[in-house]
């Protein structure tokens, strides 16, 4: 293949008529090579080529070429053409150099993310293919705010039979990720009168964040052994929850509580917003059933493929009472929508049962990282205490009171990303803190596990 002249398209201002012309070209090409507009190595087009294109005479260009070699701006080998030289570009005055990119830790264990490595690609290629072959010309137009309803319908299936998600197609809302699902379910909160969401005391603080910029104030809640207390409720609107395993103290809400959470929605007509993170990870206990289940029109579920998949996807949904699923839908609009080809291709996956696949091979892998990481703890850090262990991609690690900070630190020094609990603490939390680490052990590929746990075991109190 031809290789492209970097120079077309770029203006060279020079005025072909005008005198001092083979100075003002050559002015005109130093400051092209000094701003970055034409990058080191890029080849030049022949002098030649660029005096048609000018409308200037070839000896013009090649004096100028010559001028800009014999400074060093540019290079001219026989066989390679002339190509912009190496060397550092120089930004105009006054501009501020580019911010320099923090250096990516050796090891990450902060929460939030899986192990790319492990996404289905080859899996994922075939199931876009057919479903790309299977589409009607109509299913690439913007179509319906609530999603493909191949994909609603293929997620009504599936929520159903692995979490107990009570459902048809016309309830779900499909979102580009979570925080997009809850902005929206802000907006169309806001816009009923709501005032207040009720958050759990632990949690992800750009939700609150989320909730606020909607115009909704967040109350945290109590939180002990059985999860979050919901009996402070009561001048609430709302309910943003992690029931099944709550993120990210790592414990399911107890029974008792789940009841009254939904008894709360219905006595006074309050939403539980359902943020069902990671629930297809359980190792050690039974599947904890979506909330939802015990009232869809009191409970909104909200799911999504970044744990399971991968964030970079932006694909999730939420199940909705069928009169909020049409508020959510006006407050997405006609444009505010997800790639549909991705939409096509997840539906495809879930009904071939590449996806139930995929999920049975991950739980294997992240059990045996789990198991890994309790077993180093264990024997190499007896003063941390290991909970949360049972689901998900995370564990908490207690420290004793008064090291979290001095751990943390220690870990950055090392190469090694970590967060501690209060990250993830409410600042109007009605608790003592709790010093404490995060740990997520789905972001390490296989081949960096061991190293990651030694460097983990490395900053922990003996």
């Amino acid at each position: 293949m031809a290789e492209p002249w970097a120079t077309l398209g770029i203006d060279l201002h020079v005025e072909p008529a005008g005198p001092g012309l083979r100075r003002g070209l050559t002015d005109a090409l130093r400051e092209a090579v000094r701003s970055g507009r034409l990058a080191p190595d890029t080849r030049l087009p022949s002098s030649r080529t660029l005096a048609a294109d000018l409308g200037i005479a070839r000896n013009t260009v090649a004096d100028a070429y010559a001028d800009l070699v014999a400074e060093g701006w540019l290079t001219a080998r026989q066989g390679s053409g002339t190509r912009v030289a190496a060397r550092e570009v120089v930004p105009p005055s006054g501009t501020a150099p580019p911010p320099r990119a923090p250096p990516r830790p050796a090891y990450d264990l902060r929460p939030g993310s899986p192990d790319l490595a492990s996404f289905p690609r080859t899996a994922w290629l075939k199931a876009a293919r057919r479903a790309l072959t299977a589409a009607p010309h109509h299913a690439l137009d913007y179509g319906d705010p609530r999603g493909r309803p191949e994909l609603r319908v293929a997620l009504a299936g599936y929520l159903s039979r692995a979490r107990g998600v009570r459902t048809g197609p016309e309830r779900i809302v499909v979102c580009a990720g979570f925080a997009h699902g809850l902005k929206l379910l802000g907006t169309a909160l806001r816009a009923r009168g709501a005032r207040t969401v009720a958050v759990e005391s632990y949690g992800l603080d750009v939700h609150w964040r989320i909730l606020a910029a909607s115009g909704l104030d967040t109350a945290p809640l109590p939180f002990d052994r059985l999860g979050t207390d919901p009996g402070a409720l009561s001048e609430a609107d709302a309910l943003l929850l992690t029931p099944a395993h709550q993120f990210p103290m790592g414990v399911p809400l107890h029974r008792d509580r789940r009841t009254a959470v939904v008894d709360w929605a219905r006595r006074t007509g309050g939403l539980v917003l359902e943020d069902d993170y990671d629930g297809e990870f359980r190792y050690d206990r039974q599947p904890v059933g979506a909330l939802q289940g015990l009232d869809p029109d009191r409970v909104v579920h909200l799911g999504t493929a970044s744990k399971s998949l991968a964030p970079g996807l932006r694909l999730a949904w939420m199940v909705l009472p069928p009169r909020l699923a049409e508020e959510v839908a006006a407050a997405k609009g006609g444009v505010d929508t997800c790639g549909v080809l991705d939409q096509l291709t997840l539906a495809e996956f879930l009904t071939s049962g590449a996806y139930d696949r995929h999920l049975r091979a991950t739980r294997l892998r992240y059990r045996r990282r789990r198991d890994a990481l309790v077993a180093a703890v264990t024997a190499r850090a007896p003063q941390a205490r290991i909970t949360g262990i049972a689901a998900g991609l995370h564990v908490l690690l207690r420290l004793p009171p008064g090291t979290e900070q001095s751990v943390v630190q220690a870990a950055n020094w090392r190469g090694l990303a970590l967060h501690g609990l209060a990250r993830y603490t409410h600042p109007a939390a009605p608790a003592e803190p709790v010093d404490a680490l995060v740990v997520g052990y789905g972001t390490p590929p296989d081949h960096a596990w061991s190293g990651a746990l030694d460097a983990l075991s490395a900053v922990l109190p003996g």
